[in-house]
């Protein structure tokens, strides 16, 4: 059965204006991406399931994350809910013409994904994988991603690499920067950003 699968990051995004928080919404790059694909492909096409590998903590934060993935047709089988960390958080800091600086308070060195949530994850020709941020280079975790991406691979689904490189990340670039490179090795489309 062919299938949409994200592979990144997720967050709650805390939104302020004039520094007042005004909303807090779950967010993250591939995330975004598989929340669009859920609320339009899920309710046309109920037999192209959406489904986001990921994690979070086990923690109301995480709570109110995977409810939203659920409530936007999004499958929450593969997300892994780390027990005794905590979902990780953005602030978005809106100025005049409503373009966000962001501060992150993320934990990557606790970040793990549990065998018995991705080993499920099984990918066939026409599968569509979106994967991308920090969460796809993350040393931590890179065996994890670097299986399920070259499964993917291996099964001619298409991949699609959102590379989302952030500042807050060039002390780890001689670090990842290995990662990134094999990343678009595998993949069929990159986007730098």
């Amino acid at each position: 059965m062919r299938k949409i699968v994200g592979i990144g990051e997720t967050v709650l995004d805390i939104v302020f204006r004039d520094d007042q928080p005004t909303a807090a919404i779950p967010g993250g790059s591939t995330f975004n991406a598989l929340i669009s694909l859920g609320r339009t492909v899920g309710p046309g096409f109920p037999e192209v399931p959406v489904l986001m590998v990921t994690e979070t903590g086990d923690d109301h934060v995480g709570d109110i994350v995977t409810s939203f993935m659920t409530a936007n047709g999004v499958s929450t089988s593969a997300v892994t809910r780390n027990k005794g960390t905590q979902t990780h958080i953005s602030l978005a800091f809106l100025d005049e013409n409503n373009d966000a600086q962001y501060e992150f308070y993320k934990d990557h060195a606790k970040a793990s994904l549990q065998e018995d949530k991705i080993s499920g994850v099984t990918f066939e020709k026409g599968d569509l994988v979106l994967f991308g941020s920090y969460f796809a280079i993350n040393p931590k975790i890179r065996n994890f991603t670097r299986q399920l991406l070259e499964n993917a691979r291996d099964a001619y689904s298409l991949l699609y690499y959102d590379i989302n490189f952030r500042k807050s990340h060039l002390a780890d670039l001689s670090d990842t920067i290995s990662n990134i490179e094999e990343n678009c090795r595998l993949s069929n489309i990159v986007r730098g950003s």
